[in-house]
């Protein structure tokens, strides 16, 4: 199928892996998604913030759940605080994977970044990551003091299958009767398990994310207990799946053009605002899933100040 990308972006398709992500091997699929994070990490600008790993207590007779702390150098003030949920089809991804981002995010707004190092699938499924990010937002509560946070400025922010992840987490959180969450960044999210949208019927050999790779990504995700598609799947393991989304915090979605994912982020978008709840929603044009890497591209650069413009103001911080 011929697809109507951004020339910026179409220009640099060749750089990318033939067939996007492989999840046909999740060690294997590991080791070379590492490879690559080291090559974009080498030369980050890294001033500015201070960077501390840890260990928090996970899930009750779960192992503690690695973060990394990105503290604004020299604060001195309470700030707003941002549980960052990494993506990469609930298979892939690490702390290291999002050094980038979260350095970028805790230098341009002065803000403490929790990055969250849940447990991946397939060896862990539904819902040992989610129950992890859910520990680390609860840590993130217990000790704002220490990490000069403001409670009540604590936003949740992913991208793909962290954007599935932090609705998941928001749902979480309102159905426990807390932490509170002030905002949700749903960034390309990964939402759906039954893959019935038109977009996910028809975008299977886009680049970065398929239907392919979205078949074998739900059924590492949901394990041997669910199976994709099926009646019985939770709506805290697929968020589309939701019948009631009230209560929850104002949220921002984002999408792109030709993304497996876009209706499924669309419709959730939608499906927010019919609750009640604020929501924002931007389909970037000539796009794909994962084209944001692709930095010197005008469409990326302005999906990158608006991401900043819009938890500047959810977040209550003066330009």
């Amino acid at each position: 199928m011929s697809y109507n990308y951004d020339p910026e972006l179409a220009a640099a398709l060749e750089l990318l892996p033939e067939g996007g992500l492989d999840l046909t091997d999740p060690v294997a699929t590991r080791q070379g998604f590492l490879e690559m994070i080291e090559m974009l990490n080498a030369d980050l600008d890294r001033g500015g913030v201070v960077a501390q790993d840890r260990s928090i207590p996970g899930p009750e007779g779960d192992p503690d759940v690695p973060v990394r702390i990105y503290t604004p150098d020299g604060l001195d003030a309470v700030v707003p605080g941002i549980l960052h949920i990494h993506g990469g089809g609930f298979v892939v991804g690490n702390l290291d994977s999002e050094l980038g981002a979260c350095l970028t995010l805790s230098r341009a707004l002065g803000v403490v970044v929790v990055s969250v190092d849940y447990r991946l699938a397939p060896e862990t499924p539904f819902p040992g990551p989610l129950e992890d990010c859910y520990a680390a937002l609860r840590w993130m509560h217990d000790n704002a003091g220490e990490l000069r946070v403001d409670p009540r400025r604590i936003a949740v922010l992913g991208m793909s299958a962290g954007g599935g992840l932090s609705a998941a987490t928001a749902l979480l959180a309102r159905d426990r009767g807390g932490p509170a969450i002030c905002f949700q960044y749903l960034g390309i999210p990964e939402l759906d398990d039954r893959l019935a949208t038109t977009s996910m019927r028809n975008f299977v050999d886009t680049p970065m994310w398929n239907r392919p790779n979205a078949e074998l990504s739900w059924d590492a995700y949901l394990g041997e207990r669910y199976r994709r598609g099926a009646d019985n799947v939770p709506y805290l393991a697929a968020p589309a799946r939701a019948t009631d989304l009230a209560g929850l915090p104002p949220a921002y979605v984002s999408t792109m053009e030709f993304d497996p994912l876009r209706d499924e982020g669309i419709e959730y978008g939608l499906n927010l605002l019919r609750a009640g709840v604020p929501t924002e929603l931007h389909s970037f044009p000539g796009t794909f899933h994962g084209s944001s890497l692709f930095t010197h591209a005008a469409v990326s650069q302005r999906e990158a100040q608006e991401q900043l413009a819009i938890l500047r103001r959810a977040l209550d911080i003066a330009d």
